[in-house]
């Protein structure tokens, strides 16, 4: 018997099917029930299906909720985000229109390392406020699983901090959290001329973390004037020898072998993809790695978008993120994500919520407990306010969120949050 069903589901996108990456053209293989219903007994979905059938699923003290005329999709996952860090960096936009390129501002001491200053500086309660009232924007938004990585602290002690805020939001935010060690995002002001010194320091970072279980991934910044090929694989490499699953920061601004890594190490993800040499999108589908694509970055940096189309003519699985950082990616807004996905990056309304559900579980190694909506899977699920899934990415710029379930509860009610803290 149910303890919550929810009827009438004017179109119900389930994503079932297999609990694994979804590449090619299987991410328009999307099963769309219309009169749909969903039945939940504890945090846990029991039934799905169309019509009537869920009266068998009634008792006394099982909650109705009424969906006529709204589609429900699974949780949104946003697998790639900068949540934990201090301040912000508005004084930059300037710089930017008068032509100062990312790596420009970088090299001035600027972007990364700005908000690295802040975040040394920050108190833990600083941070986690600032990063609870974004994830109650992005909850607001149907985003119910995140990553966050760490690397605005680049020393032990800032690093492990990030890393802490966000395993005790976990502990007490509806969202989930999945948490990525990423120290080795920029070179420290003070270790600009001994690199090496740098990188053994971020190795030395690796068991603590893993050993207190900090951090399930980890990331490296593999581009041009930051971390090279040589300096990427040696990190990653010790990485997977101290029992991290793998991401990479791949071709955002220049090729230069990040998606080989990536094959070669067996990553998890390879994010931005931006400049990536077509011949590489065959390695990332015979390798099922996620290409974890941002489009809102290309468009706050005002550079080219990466290929999706070709990447999944290439039959690769892409997922969708928003990259929210104070730099490149200001933006807790997912839904804005999907929009841009389908205008700059042509991807249909399936491929596009292919990539914020199940595909953005396997970028989180999740695809088992989340990511669709059938029997077993946690009970996230988004009820938005429009008539089919086209209107969601064809009126862009707005919420079109009514409810949010997490776990089985109301936590986003006509846009407003209204989850009871722990």
């Amino acid at each position: 018997m149910g303890d919550l069903i929810i009827k009438n589901i004017a179109q119900l996108v389930t994503m079932r099917g297999p609990n694994r990456l979804r590449q090619g053209e299987e991410m328009r293989d999307v099963e769309i029930l219309e009169n749909g219903y969903v039945v939940v007994k504890d945090d846990k979905i029991i039934a799905v299906g169309t019509g009537d059938v869920y009266k068998n699923y009634l008792e006394n003290h099982t909650a109705v909720v009424d969906a006529t005329g709204l589609v429900m999709t699974p949780g949104l996952v946003d697998s790639h985000t900068h949540l934990v860090h201090a301040g912000s960096r508005e004084h930059e936009l300037t710089m930017k229109l008068e032509g100062y390129s990312y790596l420009d501002i970088l090299k001035a001491g600027g972007g990364i390392l700005n908000t690295v200053q802040k975040t040394r500086k920050a108190s833990f309660t600083e941070l986690y406020d600032k990063a609870k009232k974004s994830l109650d924007i992005m909850l607001s938004y149907g985003t119910t699983t995140v990553e966050a990585k760490s690397g605005y602290g680049l020393d032990v002690d800032t690093e492990v901090k990030q890393l802490e805020v966000a395993k005790k939001l976990n502990d007490t935010h509806p969202v989930d959290i999945v948490s990525t060690f990423m120290g080795a995002h920029a070179y420290p002001s003070d270790y600009k001329d001994n690199h090496e010194a740098f990188i053994e320091t971020v190795i030395d970072m690796m068991p603590y973390i893993k050993e207190h279980g900090l951090a399930e991934f980890c990331d490296v910044f593999c581009e041009r004037d930051v971390f090279s090929y040589e300096e990427s694989l040696y990190l990653l490499e010790k990485a997977k020898k101290y029992g991290f699953m793998l991401k990479i920061h791949a071709d955002e601004m220049d090729s230069i072998g990040a998606v080989d890594i990536a094959c070669m190490l067996g990553c998890v993800s390879a994010d931005h993809l931006v400049e990536t040499k077509e011949e590489d999108f065959e390695k990332l589908a015979k390798y099922h790695i996620v290409a974890n694509l941002l489009p809102a970055t290309s468009f706050n940096l005002n550079k080219g978008y990466a290929k999706a189309r070709k990447m999944i003519e290439a039959g690769c699985g892409i997922a969708l993120s928003t990259d929210y950082n104070p730099g490149s990616s200001p933006t807790e807004n997912i839904q804005l994500v999907m929009q841009l996905a389908g205008l700059k990056l042509k991807m249909t309304p399936k491929e596009i919520l292919t990539a914020v559900t199940i595909n953005g579980a396997c970028a989180l190694n999740r695809e088992k407990e989340i990511g669709s909506i059938e029997v077993g899977k946690k009970a996230d699920f988004v009820l938005f306010d429009v008539p089919n899934i086209d209107y969601l990415i064809y009126h862009f710029g707005i919420n079109h969120v009514k409810d949010v379930y997490k776990n089985g509860k109301l936590v986003v009610h006509n846009q407003r949050v209204c989850y009871k803290e722990e």
